[in-house]
């Protein structure tokens, strides 16, 4: 299992009510996080522990939001979660991560 991967089940466990997603969308959940994380980390960025925490988090909510509205396409959710990072981060300093 990827390191990550724990991460977002945990992530899953204590954001989500037991029971909302059956055990294949949990696997396009994670799926999708997986590949949202691949293709920051593609990207060539160094964050500290603390950014990374955040920017996990903020793929996680993003994709579970978007499966709780029935979204459970994985290329769907993971291109939306990064391009909403992106997003976010226009609209937050760069300095204020740290």
């Amino acid at each position: 299992m990827k390191p990550w991967t724990g991460e977002v089940r945990h992530f899953l466990d204590s954001h989500v009510e037991p029971g909302v997603f059956d055990p294949e969308a949990v696997a396009i959940l994670l799926a999708a996080f997986d590949a949202a994380w691949q293709s920051i980390k593609a990207s060539g960025p160094s964050f500290t522990d603390k950014q990374k925490e955040l920017v996990r988090a903020t793929l996680a909510t993003y994709i579970i939001e978007q499966a709780r509205r029935g979204e459970l396409d994985q290329r769907r959710l993971s291109e939306g979660a990064v391009l909403h990072l992106a997003q976010s981060n226009l609209r937050r300093p760069t300095r204020g991560w740290k």
